[in-house]
């Protein structure tokens, strides 16, 4: 089997539908997606809102894609790198453990999203998190992907269970807080490993941090993501710091957020 395995040649049906970053960004339903009842400005997730449903059924199809992507990029780096040469045996052990995790969060989000009265399908795929996985650099690879994007999932999920709360829908809540615990262990993993690696080559350590960065700018576009009363996903600080992100790394993120919403004001 080959090494680092290309985003354009992961295995889907027909009813996937594949979206480039290019034609993410520039698709105006996505202001629509975040934003509230009549206007296209951001808007929490909540219930009340006239396109709250559509809102959560579209995130939630988001997530279960996600979710794909992401046991497709833990089980790449079990394959991709070999033990002692590349990373150590515990290592891998962790990402078999993740593939656990996350073919078990497939499985959970097809649930939820019959659940939410989606289908499969019904929402475009974007390969950005699995493109992250193909870092041929183990270390660059778990901070872009388990320090960033699971760093998105501990957002998401809160966001999705606290929707669940609000709606008074015990499902959505008990499995979004079930799936939310894993997404701190996950990123936990990143932290320490990231740390562990890099222990004694600070120049890996922030060429990694500032892959992540890039990682996160892209996932804070319009804001969508921050600590503000109308960010669509609430940045999560204590899970995050359940998780091995310190105070200045979530202020950080926070910032970028209000950057990436005055940039898409002006």
């Amino acid at each position: 089997m080959r090494k680092i395995f290309p985003a354009e040649e992961l295995a889907r049906d027909s009813r996937f539908i594949r979206q480039t970053n290019e034609q993410r960004l520039g698709d105006p339903r996505g202001a629509r997606v975040a934003g509230g009842n009549t206007s296209e400005r951001l808007a929490k997730l909540t219930p009340d809102l006239a396109n709250g449903p559509d809102r959560a059924r579209a995130l939630m199809h988001g997530i279960f894609v996600g979710e794909i992507q992401a046991l497709e990029g833990a089980g790449r780096t079990c394959w991709d790198f070999e033990v002692g040469e590349d990373v150590p045996l515990e290592l891998k052990l962790d990402m078999a453990r993740q593939c656990w995790d996350e073919a078990r969060h497939c499985e959970i989000s097809v649930s939820l999203a019959e659940h939410m009265g989606t289908e499969l399908g019904e929402f475009a795929e974007n390969g950005l998190l699995y493109e992250a996985a193909c870092n041929p650099d183990p270390v660059l690879r778990l901070t872009g992907v388990n320090r960033a994007l699971e760093g998105l999932a501990i957002d998401v999920f809160n966001t999705m269970k606290e929707f669940g709360n609000m709606a008074g829908d015990p499902v959505l809540e008990f499995c979004e807080d079930w799936m939310l615990a894993d997404e701190v262990t996950h990123v936990k993993m990143g932290s320490d490993w990231l740390r562990r690696l890099t222990e004694n080559d600070k120049e890996r350590l922030d060429k990694a941090l500032e892959f992540q960065k890039v990682v996160d700018r892209l996932f804070s576009f319009n804001g969508f993501r921050g600590e503000d009363d109308d960010s669509p996903i609430q940045l999560t600080r204590r899970f995050r710091e359940l998780a091995g992100f310190s105070d200045d790394e979530i202020d950080e993120i926070a910032d970028m957020s209000r950057e990436a919403r005055v940039e898409a004001a002006s």
